[in-house]
């Protein structure tokens, strides 16, 4: 498991209180719905590539999303920002 850290100002925190009625939890449920998503893309673009290639499809979400980058059918928004969007 993972954890991440935010520092909110007074101010940033005072405004997160107006519209949320636990910052903490907002902030949770809001990495948690991206996370969610991009699990579903990630297993949608696997899932075909292991169709092309007539591979065994594994039989959770965690497996293929695993699998889907030691095939490198995916890589991580750093690698590609760091490899091909600041070498242009």
């Amino acid at each position: 498991m993972n954890n991440y850290t935010i520092t909110l100002t007074n101010t940033e925190k005072a405004a997160m209180e107006y519209v949320a009625y636990d910052p903490q939890e907002w902030v949770d449920n809001v990495f948690k719905e991206r996370a969610r998503i991009a699990i579903d893309e990630i297993v949608k673009i696997a899932v075909n590539k292991f169709l092309e290639t007539n591979q065994t499809i594994p039989s959770s979400k965690e497996e293929i999303v695993a699998e889907a980058y030691k095939n490198n059918w995916i890589q991580t928004a750093k690698y590609i920002t760091d490899n091909f969007v600041a070498t242009k």
